[in-house]
């Protein structure tokens, strides 16, 4: 798997389940979902996202 598919099923897996915490938890959980959306807007402008270099240091390729 190539980081960019593996960042794009980390991400939707990530919000679906904030989305399912905020519903069936608490809805403080939307603060995670929050954070998710605003790192994928900073790595749409900056190109730079922490969850690629982890995914590197795991052995994906580009």
């Amino acid at each position: 798997m190539k980081v960019n598919d593996a960042l794009r099923l980390i991400a939707g897996v990530m919000l679906i389940v904030s989305l399912l915490l905020t519903h069936f938890v608490h809805p403080n959980w939307i603060f995670f979902m929050l954070f998710i959306a605003v790192n994928l807007l900073q790595s749409a402008f900056t190109k730079w996202c922490p969850m690629m270099t982890i995914l590197r240091k795991f052995g994906l390729e580009d």
